[in-house]
């Protein structure tokens, strides 16, 4: 559907992003509960969203800090998660590239996986959108996703250990990842990244300090980078065979 405004690709961002209160909710809910346990307060573990927004890095870094790691170890592993937000900026430049400085500051602020996997999908399906009303319906994607995460990380400090185990909150992070990551390995060179990647996840969980995820993850790059040149080299071969 073609946008007339900028406020209806907010809105239109906004619906899209509803579905994923599912996921953000008891996400964060269960990184409070976590940071509760780790003994961080409430403007603590509030500050430390607002700070970084970015669960999966947030949860690493919690671990790690409980592990007694090196601040060293804790900040490059949840740089190591968050590696692949470079790769959805890389991909949205050429949509949003041309916003003013301030829209793009915020956007990488506001850059997860929810608003780039529908932004993503939108601004190819819409090639006509305006950069203002791309980025509209980028910001739109985290109107509700982004309270509700901030909402639900105060409300899992207040409640700590009361949450029954039973309820298999720490179940929600591997599920919304599958649900996210799983459409998006269209390629040869994405299905071998991602195999790579678990492969020597299951050989490296012997390294100390969750490094086996930072090695798993560059291990899985580079086999997709191969993959990814050898099957270019493969397709102008072919072209300049015929």
């Amino acid at each position: 559907m073609p946008f007339t405004t900028t406020k209806s690709a907010f809105w239109k961002g906004f619906r899209d992003s509803a579905p994923f209160i599912l996921v953000s909710g008891p996400f964060g809910l269960l990184f409070g509960v976590l940071a509760a346990e780790a003994g961080l307060i409430v403007p603590e573990a509030f500050a430390f969203s607002m700070a970084v927004f970015a669960g999966s890095a947030q949860f690493t870094a919690l671990q790690l800090m409980q592990e007694n790691a090196p601040v060293f170890i804790v900040l490059i592993s949840a740089l190591a998660v968050n590696l692949r937000v470079a790769m959805y900026s890389a991909s949205l430049t050429p949509y949003l590239g041309s916003a003013p400085l301030w829209q793009r500051a915020l956007a990488a602020y506001l850059t997860v996986d929810q608003a780039y996997a529908l932004s993503i999908v939108q601004f190819e399906s819409e090639p006509k959108m305006t950069v203002p009303q791309r980025m509209a319906y980028f910001f739109g994607t985290n109107g509700l996703v982004a309270p509700v995460w901030m909402i639900a990380t105060v409300t899992g400090v207040m409640v700590g250990s009361q949450i029954p185990a039973s309820w298999g909150l720490d179940f929600v992070l591997p599920l919304a990842f599958l649900a996210m990551i799983g459409p998006m390995l269209r390629t040869a060179a994405h299905l071998a990244a991602c195999f790579a990647a678990i492969v020597t996840a299951l050989f490296a969980v012997v390294l100390p300090y969750n490094l086996g995820l930072i090695v798993a993850g560059l291990v899985g790059m580079m086999v997709g980078a191969q993959v990814e040149l050898w099957l270019e080299r493969r397709k102008l071969a072919t072209e300049a065979v015929q």
